[in-house]
């Protein structure tokens, strides 16, 4: 080989021309927008040195304790046996409790005042009622009998000449069906007949309900058991009674 030759080398390949992207007909993609800044890192304290260790003071030490010579102990006397009380049996102790809280005996009742001779029987088997009427009071009087009708100690037909006083003291009785089976007695005093009469009319109803208790609807719904409150006017000054006026003249 010669010096003008020189040592074949491998055939390398041409290089091949860098291949250019095809123009594309979209536009061309918007920059990025730029990263925001880091935040800044605030500083490390710096760390502290550690403590020295600190030696403990010295404990001074206590000289041992003498020992305790125990003291002389002097025994006590024997103490006394208890005596047991005497126990009262309970029965004894509740005695004058239960008489402590007794009530006192309530004193014997006063005896009643004997009635007068003639007005109450010696059964005594009386029912009572009052009535009032104008300026009358009666006080009657009714027991199981035969049928008698005294008033101020006369039979009433004599004692009232009006029908219609005689009828209106009669009602009473027909229209309980007790006619001829009770004795009434009647005590009246003040007002006039028609007051007496409607007093006596009350007084028996009230005595009738008192005699026998399932009479009361039918007193009731005669209007036997209503007190009449009516009473006469008063007169008045500058006339002659209480409506009446004197007469009147012009001239």
């Amino acid at each position: 080989m010669t010096e003008t030759e020189h040592p074949t080398s491998p055939e390398t390949p041409p290089e091949e021309a860098p291949i250019e992207p095809a123009a594309s007909s979209e536009p061309p993609a918007p920059p990025a927008p730029p990263a925001p800044p880091e935040p800044p890192v605030p500083p490390t304290p710096p760390t502290p040195a550690p403590a020295e260790p600190v030696e403990a003071a010295p404990t001074p030490t206590e000289p041992p304790a003498e020992p305790i010579e125990a003291a002389a102990v002097t025994p006590e006397p024997p103490a006394e046996p208890v005596k047991a009380a005497a126990v009262t049996p309970a029965a004894e102790v509740e005695a004058p409790a239960a008489e402590a809280k007794a009530p006192a005996a309530k004193p014997p009742p006063l005896p009643r005042p004997k009635p007068r001779s003639g007005r109450v029987p010696p059964d005594g088997h009386w029912w009572w009622g009052t009535g009032r009427r104008k300026a009358a009071v009666a006080r009657v009087r009714v027991r199981p009998g035969t049928g008698r009708f005294v008033v101020n100690k006369k039979p009433y037909e004599q004692f009232f000449t009006g029908e219609r006083d005689q009828n209106d003291l009669m009602n009473v009785l027909h229209k309980t069906s007790t006619a001829g089976t009770l004795d009434v007695f009647v005590n009246v005093t003040g007002g006039g007949f028609t007051g007496q009469a409607g007093a006596i009319v009350l007084g028996l109803a009230r005595a009738l309900r008192r005699y026998d208790e399932s009479l009361e609807p039918i007193l009731r719904d005669n209007n036997f058991l209503t007190r009449d409150p009516r009473q006469v006017e008063r007169k008045k000054y500058g006339q002659p009674g209480a409506r009446k006026r004197f007469q009147f003249s012009k001239r």
